[in-house]
């Protein structure tokens, strides 16, 4: 399995997830030009529960993150992971028990071969020295929310898309739900609110880019 690694750091070397400049020391890693020119932000949002984002959803955000989820690039997740933990840090400190993610359905998982938002979830926790826990399952295969212009379109579009999954899990804590990229924040509060009403006590969102 070394052997194989190796080969396969020699054919596709790693690289910065952003400008895609390579890495020295063999993994994907934020390089220095980009952590200073990346367009952090302040950005939150408010639903069901409060929320932020990390970065700005410009041009060079938006290639990494469609590298992310269609172009197999999975090892992204541990350099988003880091910069997601730390604005959560910076803005979220204490605000939650237990790190969650904000699930895909079972065919495009098959399709891509992972969650993208389960592993930027687990890259979050795994800063924290935790387990990112599933509290939610996706049971309607529902239209990508990127092809849907209207607020109230993307709203209705996420109505009854997900059940919680073992409530007993999180009855009563507070949840950080994690998620890749937030627009209207519609699939957001519809995630926030099922664990609401299967009995969280607060739910606060994070998603690494927003527009």
């Amino acid at each position: 399995m070394k052997g194989l690694d190796a080969v396969l750091r020699l054919l596709y070397p790693p690289k910065c997830p952003f400008c895609r400049t390579l890495s020295l020391d063999g993994k994907p890693e934020l390089c220095q030009q980009c952590r200073r020119q990346l367009p952090w932000t302040e950005g939150s949002f408010r639903g069901p529960g409060e929320g932020i984002y990390a970065l700005r959803y410009s041009d060079v955000v938006r290639q990494a993150l469609l590298r992310f989820k269609f172009g197999g690039c999975s090892a992204y997740a541990a350099v988003f992971g880091e910069i997601l933990a730390q604005a959560v840090a910076e803005r979220l400190s204490g605000a939650f028990d237990l790190v969650s993610y904000v699930p895909v359905s079972r065919p495009r998982r098959w399709v891509r071969g992972y969650d993208q938002a389960q592993l930027l979830a687990q890259a979050v926790a795994e800063v924290y020295g935790v387990q990112a826990v599933q509290t939610l399952r996706k049971i309607r295969h529902n239209r990508p929310q990127s092809g849907l212009r209207s607020q109230q379109a993307r709203r209705k579009n996420v109505v009854g898309v997900y059940r919680a999954v073992e409530p007993g899990r999180f009855a009563g804590k507070r949840v950080l739900l994690i998620d890749d990229i937030v627009t209207t924040g519609a699939t957001f509060s519809a995630a926030a609110q099922t664990l609401r009403q299967a009995g969280a006590r607060e739910v606060v969102c994070a998603a690494l880019a927003g527009e």
